[in-house]
């Protein structure tokens, strides 16, 4: 019966953590003004995240490029316009978090067209 309810915490303890670090992210993407650019799903400014992590999905050097890019700044990987480096009050861990949280994101499936959820009345 112990185990069962130790399995139980483990699981909800593991769910608690990744929602908290997803929020720590979102909190680090407001604070460091990445919002003014960016955008989860649409581009703005700057490109989509979900966008960002597509193009960097099989790269093995991903983190630590997008680390140091967010850190610095840079230009010429989305177009001309130059992206600014974070502030200095913003430390490696935090960036670190918000990269990784970057390169999590997926595009959600696309619901049906409601055209193509109506029967066809000639179908039978």
């Amino acid at each position: 019966m112990k185990i069962q309810y130790f399995a139980v915490m483990i699981v909800a303890l593991s769910v608690s953590a990744t929602s908290f670090a997803a929020s720590k992210a979102e909190e680090l993407f407001v604070e460091g003004n990445c919002n003014n650019c960016h955008n989860i799903d649409h581009k703005t400014v700057g490109p989509s995240l979900i966008d960002i992590a597509a193009k960097y999905k099989d790269n093995k050097e991903a983190q630590a490029t997008l680390e140091k890019k967010v850190r610095t700044g840079g230009s010429g990987t989305w177009g001309i316009l130059t992206m600014p480096g974070t502030r200095q009050s913003i430390s490696d861990e935090s960036i670190k978090i918000l990269v990784s949280w970057i390169l999590e994101q997926k595009a959600k499936p696309k619901e049906e067209s409601k055209a193509a959820q109506k029967p066809d009345p000639k179908a039978k």
